[in-house]
């Protein structure tokens, strides 16, 4: 009905000759579709509409909430606090800060500019980026509802993904001082953050870059002890090592946790007494392999490719992986799919049609209640898609020439 709407104003003899197929193509070449405007628009709508309908159960924000006030109390961060929310806090100290402005305000005004906030930033990484106007329109439409359920968990993970991206395009950039400020934020919030290190060696200035590293971790380590004592935040950062010790074990079986390859192989196989490591290990040379390509490393393609590699892997190889993650490996499938200097195959669209109906509808009621209670959230299978983009990826990487054609569009 939608794509009928666009064509009510042609002729019917006109309206009458055209099939399926190329409705669907001058539908989705309608300049409304690439409006940055419409699409700012709607990314907003979502950050509202997500803040609204959670206005009553926002478990996630109050334990973010949390983290300032207790940090201000002086009490433990990771402990329980029944009264106050339910399940724990594994974020780091520096959380605090970061999460301040949200916390002192009314609870309700506090909520809804954190879901706008988190859009925000996830938005500008986006649009700050070296990547093409066809690159950035693919990002809004195709992670917009993956965008809208992280939204609903209120969840940091699209300031990672944002933190990625940013980490990524500012050494491209040559502004590795920002660079490293953003990936110490997300390594001092949540660990995941430290996966901005894998693009040390497209950096033109490492010396400066580690330099930097250096400085913005002295002053992000100290800057929660502003609010508190000094002594209290190095003990706090000793508990959130143990707590991020214990989370790990925890999360092997747990059905909202652990949504990962690892997690996947895990639950399919229902075996506990395998280490990671047997997965870990192989993914981890997978991921390296291509750093060796050093004469690839001058084409734009190569570097967005490793981009999308890490967006994906971090997410992949985590037992922490939640399904609100998925907005970070979601990212990475568009840099993947698009990046290219090579025409996609129909074998490539047919993954990303599968990424986007059982990795990002699964959660939603827009997909059959019946498997996926009794399928994909039982054996991870929302890992099932990415895991197969990120294997192909590996392979092109590895072997394909990503030299620019000037042929192809």
């Amino acid at each position: 009905m939608i794509i009928e709407f666009f064509f009510v104003t042609l002729p019917p003899k006109v309206k009458n000759t055209m099939n399926t197929k190329q409705k669907i193509t001058i539908f989705l070449r309608h300049p409304i579709l690439s409006d940055y405007r419409l699409l700012f628009g709607l990314w907003m709508l979502l950050a509202v509409v997500a803040a609204l309908a959670k206005m009553h159960s926002h478990n996630n924000f109050l334990i973010f909430r949390g983290v300032f006030w207790h940090t201000w109390q002086e009490v433990s961060l990771f402990a329980e606090y029944p009264q106050e929310y339910f399940d724990v806090n594994h974020y780091g100290p520096f959380f605090s800060m970061v999460f301040a402005p949200f916390a002192v305000v009314p609870e309700w005004l506090g909520l809804v500019l954190w879901c706008l906030v988190l859009t925000l930033f996830l938005w500008w990484a986006v649009r700050s980026s070296t990547m093409t106007r066809r690159q950035q329109i693919f990002i809004f439409w195709f992670c917009a509802h993956e965008l809208l359920t992280a939204l609903f968990m209120q969840q940091f993970n699209i300031a990672i993904a944002a933190i990625i991206l940013l980490a990524f395009f500012l050494i491209e950039q040559e502004r590795d001082a920002s660079a490293a400020f953003f990936i110490v934020v997300g390594t001092l919030v949540k660990l995941y953050g430290i996966v901005g290190l894998a693009f040390f060696l497209f950096s033109r200035h490492k010396l400066r870059f580690l330099l930097s590293l250096l400085g913005w971790g002295v002053v992000l380590f100290a800057l929660p002890m502003l609010i508190s004592s000094p002594e209290y935040i190095v003990g706090q950062y000793r508990e959130w090592y143990e707590c991020l010790t214990g989370k790990n074990s925890d999360n092997m079986f747990a059905l909202h946790q652990n949504i990962s390859l690892l997690g996947m192989v895990r639950k399919i196989s229902l075996c506990a007494t395998y280490s990671d490591l047997w997965l870990i290990v192989p993914g981890l040379l997978l991921f390296g392999l291509p750093y060796l390509r050093l004469s690839q490393y001058n084409y734009k393609a190569f570097r967005q490719t490793l981009l999308a590699s890490v967006l994906m892997f971090v997410v992949l190889f985590s037992t922490g992986s939640e399904s609100s993650g998925y907005i970070i490996a979601l990212v990475g499938t568009v840099v993947w799919y698009t990046c290219v200097p090579w025409r996609r195959s129909r074998w490539d669209v047919a993954l990303m049609v599968l990424v986007f109906v059982l990795s990002s509808l699964s959660p939603s009621d827009l997909f059959p209640a019946y498997l996926r209670r009794e399928f994909v959230q039982p054996y991870a299978l929302k890992a099932l898609p990415v895991t197969l983009v990120w294997l192909k990826l590996c392979y092109e990487i590895c072997t394909r020439d990503y030299a620019p054609k000037a042929a192809f569009r």
